[in-house]
């Protein structure tokens, strides 16, 4: 079995602000809106971070399960850590048998897809996602997307950034919430070079530190592959996401640039 990093999912209070700087400090451009999650009381655009997405939504009522994370979470935050999985049957029996409680199951056979969001309190660290593609080229690398819409190939744009290469969850027990992933992932724990556990997914990994910006357990963090670091530095200054050479946050998310 393979799993892959896919879709990063953050909140934001201010759609319109948080979509400018990324499209202006990552160099890409939005190729979808979702008209499905009004249902969850939100709206959302998506953006091609070469073959994977950043997601950015926002709440549009009160009472959202987004808007309660926001206010835990004391602002814009990182939300979902969505992954494209090889067997869906497989990964549900084993969730299952882990007493791990689905609160979205999508079932989308026109689109040919199939997805699971996971309980956060049965995961910790982030609502963690398993989707398969199941229809025609479903499965291989870079392939179709429903979450992302049906057109998202010619919005992508890698003159700046080129692929997400980690999602950094943190916690006040960082083993502990690996540990958890990795049950839930069935992949064994590494260490990184700076003692964090890690797991590695076919395409990215996972790194678990430790919490120490007083904002909680939860996403607090992604690797970006940098194409040209010096216009991506150059765009956060100008929009005030500038933290130092290797970082820029946007959404609340400290946005590593590696090479």
């Amino acid at each position: 079995m393979w799993i892959r990093l896919r879709q990063i999912a953050v909140t934001t209070a201010d759609l319109a602000q948080t979509s400018a700087d990324i499209q202006c400090v990552l160099g890409v451009e939005p190729c979808h809106t979702d008209p499905g999650v009004g249902v969850f009381g939100l709206k959302n655009v998506l953006w091609p971070v070469g073959t994977q997405f950043l997601e950015c939504v926002t709440p549009v009522q009160d009472n959202t399960t987004a808007g309660r994370y926001q206010a835990r979470r004391g602002g814009d935050t990182g939300y979902m850590v969505i992954t494209e999985i090889d067997d869906f049957a497989t990964r549900r029996e084993h969730l299952d048998e882990l007493g791990i409680r689905i609160i979205t199951d999508m079932d989308y056979p026109d689109e040919g897809f199939r997805g699971m969001q996971m309980h956060p309190v049965d995961t910790g660290g982030a609502m963690f996602e398993m989707d398969q593609m199941v229809g025609p080229d479903g499965g291989t690398v870079g392939g179709p997307w429903w979450p992302a819409g049906g057109y998202w190939e010619p919005y992508v744009r890698t003159e700046m950034v080129s692929g997400i290469a980690a999602a950094e969850l943190q916690s006040p027990d960082p083993q502990r919430l690996a540990e958890r992933w990795s049950q839930i992932a069935q992949i064994d724990l590494e260490t990184d070079a700076d003692g964090h556990p890690t797991i590695p997914i076919d395409n990215a990994m996972l790194r678990f530190v430790p919490e120490a910006d007083g904002r909680g357990e939860g996403l607090g963090g992604i690797d970006v592959t940098t194409v040209d670091r010096d216009a991506v530095l150059a765009a956060a200054r100008a929009r005030d996401c500038y933290v130092n050479d290797s970082q820029v946050t946007l959404a609340g998310l400290r946005v590593n640039l590696v090479d």
